[in-house]
């Protein structure tokens, strides 16, 4: 009998799955969402998903060929981190930016820091945050049958009402994965299975729910913390985001600290940044706290006494100083950070006010020209007091994410009142805000509008701002204006839409009607 003993370096196989078992496993799991994101979406997000799984997969397989490394695209890792990003992704965006997500979720997150287990945060995550920091508008642009609308936490945070059925069901108006329900049940078999760690997944979850229960202003209704809870990616980064074993803590009170962390930051961002689905940012910050918290958070060595353990641990620390504790890149970025920070706050208190009054020379010149009888501009105190009631929410809930900014009062050379100027920005614009001042005289006419913002593409969105659709709101006394996307209108309510600017086009008439609507309840109301 041979009774020479194997001595190999570690880490030393401990379990009989492997990567390969655990990343079918995880697909598997995910299968679930991916086709109810598909059935409830359309074909367009089945394109959405095929684009992601293969791009990351392609992605990897050429890394490996020219770096001359071993075929890793084969462990099916590539498969979930493509598979987890397109469900993040809306079901309506351009197929470039799944396959710009997965190259960098790939090459840059994972492939150039070392290979599977060696990325320092989670490769789909940094793949979605770089695409809502590069392509915001299209990235937070949720349509169904072509028509843009409101995600559900976006409403949730707006005050309104919404369906925590369908949120749990995961009906369209919102990512691919948004199923709850199915993210649920696949994190629970994972979970089940042992496969990932339940202290990270539930802690998550009720730091978050606690967090939103106790500074959400509802207190803890079960309704509203529900809504919050299947909106939002807040599931799908509990059970499949934030226990990714490369970013997450090795002891089991390290890794509640860790979702802790996470769900409090979560509840953070949901109820205090103007963003409805910066959850991921929250992972991506927790991924960053795992070194620390593996330094300072460990399980108990074995035969170690907790007196042992103590004096041992300080022992160790106190011959480490702030220098050793920090890495010096640590430092250095502070350091660059704050002298960044407070050259920026010098220059922008330099130029504030220089900025403010270009804002109003801005403004100033789009009231004269949708109000060009009048020769001053007032402020409307009825107006202003409506507009500090608002406190920059959300007119409304029949004009998409329309704002009223500013209301003044045009006056001729005797005093008289010409009419109102309101200026409004409109968020659903393709390509970022659209921002307009809408003339309207003492009749209830519109005037004329002028915009002061506007980033549409040259060719299709720009155009709104051509005569040949700016025009057709002249001169109309009308309640409300309705597209029309088939062209040839002949009612007054009636505005033809930009033609393939459907989006642009509706924001505008959303602003429009917007001001109308405040002209008529709050500045009329009060004459």
């Amino acid at each position: 009998m041979n009774t020479i003993l194997n001595i190999s370096p570690v880490p030393h196989v401990r379990d009989r799955w492997t990567t390969r078992f655990i990343m079918r496993a995880v697909i598997l799991s995910l299968v679930p969402a991916t086709v109810v994101g598909i059935a409830m979406n359309g074909l367009h997000a089945f394109y959405v998903v095929l684009c992601s799984v293969a791009t990351a997969v392609l992605t990897e397989f050429i890394f490996d060929y020219f770096a001359e490394k071993p075929d890793t695209w084969l462990d099916g890792s590539a498969v979930v981190t493509g598979l987890m990003l397109a469900l993040t992704l809306p079901p309506s965006v351009p197929l470039f930016i799944p396959i710009l997500g997965s190259v960098f979720a790939i090459l840059v997150v994972k492939c150039c820091f070392g290979g599977l287990g060696k990325n320092f945060v989670n490769p789909a995550l940094a793949a979605r945050c770089f695409l809502l920091i590069s392509f915001g508008t299209l990235m937070t642009t949720y349509a169904v049958d072509g028509v843009s609308s409101a995600t559900p936490v976006a409403m949730l945070m707006e005050g309104k009402a919404v369906n925590v059925t369908k949120m749990f069901l995961g009906v369209p108006n919102d990512v691919i994965g948004s199923s709850t329900a199915c993210m649920l049940l696949g994190g629970l078999v994972l979970w089940a299975m042992d496969i990932i760690h339940g202290e990270i997944c539930f802690s998550v979850l009720a730091s978050f729910a606690l967090f939103v229960g106790i500074f959400g202003g509802q207190g803890f209704d079960p309704k509203f913390l529900a809504a919050h809870i299947c909106g939002g990616g807040v599931v799908m980064g509990a059970f499949f985001m934030a226990s990714d074993y490369a970013t997450s803590p090795v002891s089991k009170l390290g890794q509640m600290v860790y979702g802790i962390i996470i769900g409090v930051l979560g509840g953070l961002f949901r109820l205090k940044s103007g963003a409805s689905d910066s959850f991921s940012y929250s992972i991506i910050i927790g991924n960053l706290f795992v070194p620390l918290i593996d330094m300072f958070v460990y399980p108990k060595p074995f035969a170690y006494t907790k007196k042992g353990i103590a004096s041992r641990s300080g022992a160790v620390q106190a011959k480490k100083s702030v220098k050793d504790l920090v890495p010096r890149p640590v430092l250095v970025l502070t350091v660059i950070a704050l002298i960044a920070g407070a050259a920026l706050s010098g220059v922008y208190a330099m130029t504030k006010d220089t900025i403010d009054a270009q804002k109003w020379a801005a403004n100033a010149a789009s009231f004269q020209a949708v109000l060009p009888d009048a020769v001053s501009f007032e402020s409307d105190p009825a107006a202003d007091k409506a507009l500090e009631e608002l406190d920059g929410a959300v007119y409304g809930t029949a004009f998409g994410r329309a704002t009223i900014k500013q209301v003044v009062a045009g006056k001729d050379e005797s005093g008289s009142l010409v009419g109102h100027a309101i200026s409004v920005t409109s968020a659903d614009g393709f390509d970022g805000n659209v921002t307009l001042s809408v003339g309207i005289d003492s009749s209830g006419t519109v005037t004329g509008i002028s915009f002061t913002e506007l980033n549409e593409t040259p060719g299709m969105g720009m155009r709104v701002d051509e005569p040949a659709f700016k025009d057709q709101f002249n001169g109309k006394s009308v309640a409300k204006f309705t597209m029309n996307k088939a062209g040839g209108s002949t009612a007054d309510n009636e505005i033809d839409s930009v033609s393939g600017a459907s989006t642009t086009s509706g924001a505008v008439i959303n602003a429009v009607n917007a001001a109308l609507d405040f002209y008529q309840s709050v500045v009329k109301g009060a004459m």
